[in-house]
């Protein structure tokens, strides 16, 4: 059956990190001229939509930038967000009945407290557009519970730090294994907070992972949890670097792949994430996408240099993918459990982390506290300390969406109490509210 799908294309022509890097504006060129000589857009139920401007409201309901908007974010971020909230817009006021933003730079590194680029990424765009939504539309309309599936090569540790937390997100990332490629993240065993135990779920493959083994995830792992959790959105981090012919991964998944994979997902919302294989690969992947969030026809989509024999799965990645099927579907199943195994009855619970910014060469250290709460995600309290001089040592609340009243009172109290002559920022976000207060 076929849909109507809103395109929002942003190439971010005069945003790289440099002039030869991957991450390009030529990443989008060619697939917007794959789009128009394959006609897509002349078909009555794909239509383009222009991005939207983010606004600080809209990143400051999930970011504490730091020291501000203005020194780390790019225009380009703001527009490739504000694509996002395009396609939400559409999906929500059902202009469409579903939207993918071919948007850059991509997002998924960028975490909660951000002092610059990680990743090639700066601003998380799921994460911005996730609370956008509930900001905006909410509960009242039938959206509280949100699936984000990431299908970047690359484990997506930015969201995974920013919905940590938060007992309405189910993060599913299905990535390369972190041993052998950045971030060095992603496993089994990392599955949300005290308050949001279970609502993470990691998909590690090995290297060369082939077609068969990414639909065998998908199939056997992603689809029945999704049936389980029943989300009332489905949103894809469609990285695309998973391909066999991307230049800085390891991964042997194809363009046909790519839209099966879409067609038995079916996201709400898809989001361009990585994906280096400039002219071999995205053109290819993006009009599958396209194609099979239409409804349409993509049995004919293949890449030039496509060879079946290549396609061929080792016996020992299928040993693995079904080791991990048995090992995930367990957790899953008994979540409850061990969380009472992972996390003792305490009152607080506080966790140290060692964080680099390859992209802009920074180090930070942050400790985070959250409260314990079986109402609602959890206030937390974030030190964040930056070697980027005075200005990077900051202290953050966050008063969490649906937050309950002891949760507000403790993270007030936090934020009021807080000694400004320590910190060069100390800053309060109120999801419920709207509210991003620097005191």
């Amino acid at each position: 059956m076929k849909k109507k799908t809103g395109l929002i294309f942003f190439p971010a022509f005069d945003y790289a990190i440099s002039p030869t890097h991957p991450e390009r504006e030529e990443r989008l060129l060619y697939t917007q001229d794959q789009v128009n000589e394959e006609g897509l857009l002349d078909f009555d139920n794909i239509v383009e939509f222009k991005p939207d401007l983010a606004t600080a409201e809209d990143i400051q309901r999930v970011h504490f930038c730091v020291p501000g908007i203005d020194e780390i974010v790019h225009a380009s971020h703001l527009i490739a967000v504000g694509g996002t909230l395009t396609a939400a817009d559409k999906v929500m006021q059902k202009e469409v009945d579903n939207a993918f933003a071919l948007v850059r730079p991509c997002g998924h590194h960028s975490m909660r407290v951000v002092h610059g680029t990680r990743g090639f990424c700066t601003l998380n765009m799921e994460a911005i557009m996730v609370e956008y939504i509930r900001h905006k539309y909410g509960a009242s309309n039938g959206i509280k519970k949100i699936a984000i599936v990431d299908t970047d090569c690359h484990h997506g540790d930015g969201s995974q730090d920013i919905f940590w937390h938060d007992p309405n997100t189910l993060f599913i990332s299905m990535h390369q294994d972190g041993r052998t490629l950045y971030p060095g993240s992603g496993f089994p065993d990392e599955m949300g907070g005290p308050n949001a135990f279970g609502m993470t779920i990691n998909l590690p493959m090995p290297p060369e992972t082939c077609e068969e083994g990414f639909l065998y995830v998908l199939d056997e792992i992603v689809m029945p949890i999704l049936a389980e959790f029943q989300p009332d959105l489905i949103i894809n981090s469609a990285g695309q670097d998973n391909h066999y012919s991307d230049p800085i991964t390891n991964m042997k998944f194809t363009a046909h792949g790519y839209a099966v994979l879409n067609d038995r997902l079916k996201p709400d919302i898809a989001v361009l994430e990585g994906g280096y294989s400039i002219e071999s690969a995205l053109p290819y992947i993006n009009t599958g996408i396209i194609l099979a969030m239409a409804g349409m026809d993509y049995s004919q989509i293949r890449e030039p240099d496509y060879d079946a024999e290549d396609q061929i799965q080792p016996a020992h990645i299928t040993a693995y993918l079904e080791k991990l099927k048995e090992v995930t579907l367990s957790r899953w199943a008994n979540r409850h459990a061990l969380r009472n195994q992972v996390y003792a009855e305490k009152a607080f619970h506080t966790r140290s982390s060692q964080i680099y910014y390859d992209t802009a060469g920074i180090r930070e250290s942050q400790t985070e506290t959250v409260r314990t709460c079986s109402d609602c995600g959890g206030a937390v309290t974030i030190e964040s300390r930056a070697d980027t001089g005075s200005h990077g040592h900051v202290f953050a609340v966050q008063i969490p969406r649906y937050a309950c009243e002891p949760c507000r009172s403790w993270a007030e109290a936090q934020f009021d109490e807080a000694d400004t002559g320590k910190y060069s920022q100390v800053l309060l976000q109120d999801k419920d509210n709207d509210l991003y207060v620097e005191k």
